[in-house]
């Protein structure tokens, strides 16, 4: 069975997304990429929300602009040769080839989409990603911790839900970010609380 992953970047105080501006440097540097790359390019397939999947999308094209780095070429043909979903009540058509549009997060077809799947997969933006925490689908939750403190915005894991969880493995970079990954250790148990 394919595991699903949540992984972002992070601010010091736990924010995906920052109220304003962005979420500190650190994730821009070739060494972060680099590990990003490896890491994800075993993922089969992304599962998005409209807004993340606006953002990403950058990478279906990414190969037509001039002397791309190693680091930035490579992520582009990962990303382009995994499956894409996106979740959207909005989204009439999708701009990347290997990609398909779901009107609603289902979490009986995305148990479904793991018992099937030989790769991993990665839920990813943290409107989505609460849906997949309270589903109890989430196996493994990647941080990448930037040094800044933002302050207030969207925070990685959602208010009311308690996890308790392994940390499995952590590293960090010569810019100051922080990686850690964490599993679930009871993968058939959903989190306590509700969204």
């Amino acid at each position: 069975m394919a595991k699903l992953i949540y992984s972002m970047i992070t601010s010091l105080d736990g924010y995906a997304e920052a109220a304003e501006g962005g979420l500190g440097a650190g994730a821009e540097d070739p060494e972060v990429h680099t590990f990003v790359n490896d890491l994800f390019r075993p993922v089969g397939t992304y599962l998005y929300g409209r807004r993340m999947y606006e953002t990403m999308v950058y990478w279906e094209t990414a190969l037509d602009e001039p002397d791309q780095p190693p680091h930035i070429a490579q992520y582009a043909r990962d990303w382009q040769a995994a499956e894409k979903v996106v979740y959207s009540t909005t989204l009439d058509a999708v701009s990347s080839a290997k990609t398909r549009i779901e009107r609603s997060f289902d979490p009986d077809a995305v148990r479904r989409l793991k018992a099937e799947s030989d790769a991993d997969l990665t839920v990813d933006g943290p409107n989505l990603a609460a849906q997949a925490i309270a589903a109890g689908l989430v196996d493994e939750y990647h941080l990448f911790i930037t040094t800044s403190v933002v302050g207030g915005g969207k925070r990685f894991f959602p208010d009311g839900v308690r996890l308790d969880l392994e940390l499995v493995e952590e590293r960090a970079f010569g810019s100051g970010l922080i990686y850690t990954r964490y599993r679930t250790p009871d993968h058939d148990q959903e989190p306590s609380g509700t969204l």
